[in-house]
């Protein structure tokens, strides 16, 4: 029996081209988020002075690894809805073939497991379960992608979890006022991302998610409900943590200000017709959601890195 060419559409394109399509597929602004998300936690337990450098190094692979596995896998299991909402990502635009990027997710969580076990200790169960629950998330039967509820939880699992991964890679342990600091912001930025990041991006995705048989809170309640929960959550939660770092003195130096800074311009894109039209407009409360993610955590480790840099030259 012979073999269609068409059964391998990919075969022909350059490797290179084939990963960074997968680059593509898995979003590199949420896989540099979650790697920001690792770094801070291992800044906040050393101040970037690990005990074992390359520890934290192949921890940070490791983890960046299983992180793409997630989405990547994420992006094969949601062609439908993302060609219905529109996506340019390459999988939904016909250049990445969803088998062969099957194949290269499965590839990199076996990488991902394979280097936890090396590295040994709690990063073996970190990277199990957040391998675990991309699965969860994204593939049938389960796919709690489905309801709005069980995205809360898994988006604020994988951020915690990442933190966890930094911290464990790290292995020297913060002193002092600076206890505080690590807990404090890894809840106040896990859920930034899961109560605001959920309806942020259900948001502009409610044709493709109806289509799909997705019960999103946006699909089941329609889009200024959602316009009004994702202001109050965010306002909520950046309150929150400024609240927190004050009463507790948390050393978490411009963080605070700038989520609270970041909630009140996601507030005003998603409450105004600014973010209605255009796929591109929708999507602007998804962009303050992550430029504010993106603050957050440099606003927490540019400092680290300064004080870092300047106590190496002192030495």
């Amino acid at each position: 029996m012979s073999i269609s060419r068409a059964a391998f559409p990919a075969i022909s394109i350059s490797p290179f081209r084939i990963l960074g399509m997968c680059v593509t597929e898995a979003r590199p602004s949420v896989l540099a988020i979650f790697f920001l998300r690792f770094a801070a936690g291992a800044a906040l337990d050393a101040g970037l002075a690990p005990a074992d450098p390359f520890r934290l190094v192949a921890g940070a692979l490791v983890w960046q690894c299983a992180i793409f596995f997630v989405y990547l896998f994420n992006g094969v299991m949601d062609v439908r809805e993302d060609r219905v909402n529109g996506s340019r990502r390459p999988i939904a635009r016909g250049d990445l073939d969803p088998g062969l990027a099957r194949v290269i997710a499965w590839a990199a969580a076996a990488a991902a497991l394979l280097g936890a076990l090396l590295l040994g200790g709690a990063m073996i169960w970190l990277v199990t379960a957040v391998l675990a629950l991309g699965y969860l998330y994204s593939a049938p039967p389960f796919q709690l992608k489905k309801w709005s509820s069980a995205t809360v939880v898994v988006g604020g699992l994988s951020g915690l979890l990442s933190y966890c991964a930094g911290y464990t890679s790290c292995g020297t342990g913060p002193t002092g006022q600076a206890v505080i600091a690590l807990p404090a912001f890894a809840v106040a930025a896990s859920l930034w991302m899961g109560l605001v990041g959920t309806p942020a991006k259900d948001l502009p995705d409610i044709a493709g998610d109806r289509s799909a048989g997705r019960v999103t809170f946006a699909v089941s309640r329609g889009e200024w409900p959602v316009r009004l929960l994702l202001s109050a959550v965010a306002t909520s939660v950046a309150l929150a943590f400024c609240a927190v770092a004050v009463l507790l003195r948390a050393p978490l130096g411009l963080a605070p200000a700038a989520m609270l800074t970041g909630a009140s311009l996601l507030v005003v894109v998603t409450l105004t017709p600014l973010s209605r039209g255009s796929r591109v407009r929708r999507r602007l409360p998804y962009r303050a959601f992550m430029t504010t993610q993106y603050a957050v955590h440099l606003a927490v480790l540019l400092p680290l890195v300064s004080q870092f840099l300047l106590s190496g030259r002192a030495a």
